[in-house]
């Protein structure tokens, strides 16, 4: 490979990477303008997994902003990133893949409830399917692979 190669494989690599920061941060700011954004025009997302929707990105936008409403309070942390991007003879091609973790913790929303910390948690595996375009690197298939997830029971806030 050349340094010019080289060169290119991280920079894409870095805005791949910041695709999916995006789609954290965007899910987690209840930002659904910048979440279709982040995709193709023919994206997908695929929430069955979780207990969720399969479909075009801008439906499960839809969907997503009324069921968040229930969570107040969240925070994707999507690690253990492996970015795989195609190789077209030696030289990074138009298509990339990332297998990342991720635990989700957030607040379930309880009528007059003053708490802030977490008491339900998910966890599991994105895969995100990637292209390049016109624009940049957009998301064509969001698929979470939910592993597990833990509801604490309701904090009763003490008196003193």
């Amino acid at each position: 490979m050349t340094q010019r190669v080289d060169l290119a494989t991280v920079m894409d690599r870095l805005a791949v990477d910041d695709v999916v920061t995006g789609y954290a941060v965007a899910v987690d700011d209840g930002d659904w303008t910048a979440y279709r954004k982040l995709f193709t025009r023919d994206g997908r997302a695929d929430y069955t997994s979780a207990g969720g929707i399969a479909g075009p990105a801008g439906e499960v936008a839809q969907w997503l902003a009324e069921t968040m409403r229930l969570f107040p309070v969240r925070q994707h942390l999507i690690v253990n990133r492996r970015v795989t991007l195609e190789d077209v003879g030696g030289s990074p091609g138009d298509r990339a893949e990332v297998r990342a973790d991720f635990v989700n913790p957030m607040r379930l929303a309880e009528e007059g409830d003053p708490l802030t910390a977490p008491n339900f948690v998910a966890a599991g595996r994105y895969t995100f399917e990637l292209a390049r375009t016109y624009d940049g690197w957009r998301l064509r298939q969001v698929t979470v692979h939910e592993k597990w997830r833990h509801l604490a029971p309701a904090e009763q806030p003490t008196t003193g």
